[in-house]
């Protein structure tokens, strides 16, 4: 399985490489010089969000058609940023240094200004059923992924700057986002400044961030904070370990890349702030994801309810929820499965990975962040697990050491 891994994930680096990091997403829509062209529609709520569904849901690729051009996204940055810093710690001999420094000025410059810490939002206009965000908007999950990669960078490289661009990121967190509190006086912080909505992994998302933080700096104020968000969003987990997507009536589907994300942030605040009382929630979340949302022959599912879409994000997110919540050994088989499946169905010959397989039609657009950047960053957390696995199997004069297996 590892010499499929190490192939599918070299040709889908060669072809990363080549894009420079940069290309389509499935909600860059509205930056069509097109659509901007007219001039009623891009003030109009139902336009948009009509015009950026269209290009979503369709499975023929009318981006250069509309004049959209491929261009960097901060959370697709991030993830091949912390994809870079998994094969760095994997062979740090192999010259990733110059792809980790690159994608690490690249996210500095990506940062939004004007708001009270480093924070990143998207390279597009966004039309959601819930809100509106103009390009560049700050987002608590933008953010978070911009930096806990940079941290990770700096676990690499020892910069204090990336970790002081990190701390900074927790004062966006607590000054700029809205909150949303319960009859306990926990909260939920809200996707971004310009919105008050409730969406679980968004919070929690922030909640990981700040424990992270806290980690290195021991500031109290942080992980009391997190906390707070964290009861807020254990207190919505339903009786068979699920969440919605939020409080919204238009939010209440469970899916698998979401409740993965939901999984990873609560193990994470408690291993950096050693809160062992909510391993009982993840054991019963981990049960519902792990049963629900993938089939015997390796399909990962999207909605609770259906196979399909197949989308390639779900079966990203496996590996990273199995990795932290580290119980990738125990499931290597699922992983294994998932993954193979994956590769033989939804990796193009050019390298990069398609965007959804639906019943009647297969989306094979190259999106750069949904796509590419997650399972970059998906391969190499698996390739870094199980790299490190043999290499404790063996001691340093290259002679089986049989105490680790």
């Amino acid at each position: 399985m590892m010499l499929k891994i190490d192939e599918a994930l070299s040709r889908l680096q060669i072809y990363c490489e080549e894009e420079e990091f940069k290309g389509w997403d499935p909600y860059d829509g509205l930056n069509s010089k097109l659509f901007q062209s007219f001039p009623l529609l891009p003030g109009n709520r139902f336009a948009r969000l009509a015009w950026i569904q269209a290009f979503k849901r369709s499975p023929v690729n009318f981006r250069k058609f509309a004049l959209v051009k491929k261009d960097y996204n901060a959370k697709g940055v991030a993830l091949f940023l912390a994809g870079y810093c998994n094969l760095f710690s994997v062979n740090p001999k192999q010259g990733y240094s110059a792809k980790i420094n690159f994608l690490c000025n690249k996210l500095l410059e990506l940062q939004s200004s004007g708001w009270s810490g480093s924070c990143w939002g998207y390279n597009f206009d966004w039309q959601a059923r819930a809100f509106f965000q103009p390009k560049n908007t700050p987002t608590v999950v933008a953010t978070v992924f911009a930096a806990n990669a940079l941290m990770d960078a700096y676990e690499i490289t020892g910069d204090g700057k990336l970790l002081d661009t990190a701390r900074s990121s927790c004062n966006f967190i607590l000054k700029d986002l809205n909150r949303t509190y319960d009859k306990n006086k926990d909260f939920s912080f809200s996707y971004s400044p310009l919105d008050k909505s409730v969406v679980f992994n968004a919070s929690l998302l922030g909640s990981r961030l700040l424990s992270r933080v806290y980690s290195f700096t021991g500031e109290r104020v942080l992980k009391d904070e997190a906390e707070k968000s964290i009861k807020f969003c254990l207190a919505h987990q339903r009786n068979d370990g699920s969440w919605s997507y939020g409080t919204l009536p238009f939010h209440q589907w469970v899916d698998s890349f979401h409740t993965g994300y939901n999984l990873e942030c609560i193990a994470e605040y408690c291993r950096y702030t050693g809160d062992t009382t909510r391993n009982d929630a993840i054991e019963k979340g981990f049960r519902y994801y792990i049963q629900t949302f993938f089939t015997e022959e390796g399909i990962s599912r999207y909605y609770n309810h259906s196979v399909y879409p197949i989308d390639i994000h779900s079966s990203a997110q496996l590996i990273i929820t199995l990795s932290r919540l580290n119980k990738i050994h125990e499931y290597k088989k699922v992983a294994d499965k998932v993954l193979s499946w994956t590769i033989d169905n939804m990796q193009s010959d050019k390298g990069y990975f398609y965007y959804q397989i639906n019943k009647f039609f297969i989306t094979k657009i190259p999106y750069i962040r949904w796509a590419q950047a997650w399972m970059f960053y998906s391969l190499t957390t698996y390739q870094k697990i199980f790299t490190e696995q043999n290499k404790l199997k063996i001691d340093t004069e290259g002679k089986i050491d049989l105490k680790s297996l």
